[in-house]
C-alpha cells in the first residue's frame, strides 16, 4: 500500500443523461504531489473532484485514496477518510454565522472533537499562517475582503493538517496580484504540511505556480498528463489551444448554441 499512488482514478464514468460527463477518467497523483487539472468550463472538472470527495457516486469505476477503493465505502469509512482531507472552495464557503477563527476551526471542533479553546489557538497560528492577524479571528466573514475570505478559506483547508488538500478554482475572483499572493501561500502551505494536493482550475498563472504535475480534462477524457515544464512542448493540439487561451484551434466553443 505505501507504493501506491495517494489518489487513482481507473476509467471513472459519470453521467447525468443525456450527457456524458466523465467517459473514462485515469489519473493517478503520487504522495507529496501537487497535481492541477486544467480544462474549461463543462469539461467535468468539478465532477471528477466531487467523485473523489464521495459527494458523487461515480457510474463506474475504481477511485482508490491512499490504497483503499472509496466507491463502495460505509457511512464510517467515508467519515474517517473525509478527515484525512482539507478542502478550499472556489467560492470561499465561510459561515457568516459565526466568527473568523469557528470558521477556521469549523473541522477541529465538529469532526476531530477539539474543545473550543484548544481549537481557537490552532486557528488563530493558522490564520497567522496566512498572513492574518490575531484580531481577525473575531470578525465576520462578511467583514473581510475577498483576498482575506480566501486565505480563511485556506487557513481552514489545513487547520487539521490533512495528508490530502483539494483547492476549487483557488484563485477565482481575485485581481492578478492577490492571486500571486494566494498561489504562493498555497504552495508555502503545502510544502510545510507535505500534502498531497489535486487542485482544478483554468487558470494557467495558478495552474504554472503550484503545479509539480498538470493534467488536462476535455469531453471527459485525460488527453494530456505530465509535468509542469513539459506542457509548453506537450506536442498536444488542444492543450496549446488552452494553455495560449486562443479561440482559433480543436476545441469547440459551443457559445452561442441555443
Amino acid at each position: 500500500m505505501s507504493n501506491s499512488p495517494m489518489i487513482q482514478l481507473t476509467d471513472v464514468k459519470k453521467g447525468f443523461p443525456p450527457k456524458q460527463i466523465l467517459n473514462g477518467v485515469d489519473l493517478s497523483v503520487e504522495k507529496g504531489q501537487s497535481l492541477v487539472i486544467i480544462g474549461g468550463s463543462g469539461s467535468g472538472k468539478s465532477v471528477t473532484l466531487k467523485c473523489v470527495l464521495g459527494l458523487m457516486q461515480p457510474d463506474s469505476g475504481s477511485i482508490r485514496v491512499n490504497g483503499k477503493e472509496t466507491t463502495n465505502q460505509s457511512g464510517r469509512g467515508r467519515k474517517k477518510m473525509l478527515r484525512s482531507f482539507g478542502m478550499l472552495f472556489q467560492g470561499g464557503a465561510l459561515f457568516d454565522s459565526i466568527p473568523v477563527w469557528e470558521n477556521v476551526a469549523f473541522g477541529l471542533i465538529h469532526g476531530n472533537g477539539h474543545n473550543k479553546s484548544d481549537a481557537k489557538e490552532i486557528a488563530i497560528e493558522k490564520l497567522r499562517r496566512v498572513g492574518l492577524s490575531p484580531d481577525v479571528a473575531s470578525l465576520s466573514p462578511s467583514e473581510l475582503s475577498g483576498g482575506m475570505q480566501k486565505r480563511v478559506g485556506l487557513a481552514r483547508a489545513i487547520a487539521a493538517e490533512p495528508e490530502i488538500i483539494f483547492f476549487d478554482e483557488p484563485t477565482t475572483g481575485l485581481d492578478p496580484i492577490m492571486a500571486d499572493v494566494i498561489n504562493d501561500l498555497i504552495v508555502e502551505c503545502v510544502q510545510d504540511l507535505g500534502a498531497t494536493t489535486l487542485t482544478i482550475t483554468h487558470d494557467m498563472a495558478s495552474a504554472r505556480k503550484i503545479a509539480d504535475h498538470i493534467a488536462m480534462l476535455y469531453e471527459g477524457k485525460i488527453i494530456w498528463h505530465g509535468p509542469k515544464g513539459d506542457i509548453d512542448q506537450s506536442g498536444n493540439a488542444y492543450v496549446e489551444q488552452f494553455i495560449n487561451g486562443s479561440a482559433e484551434g480543436p476545441i469547440e466553443m459551443a457559445l452561442f448554441k441555443p
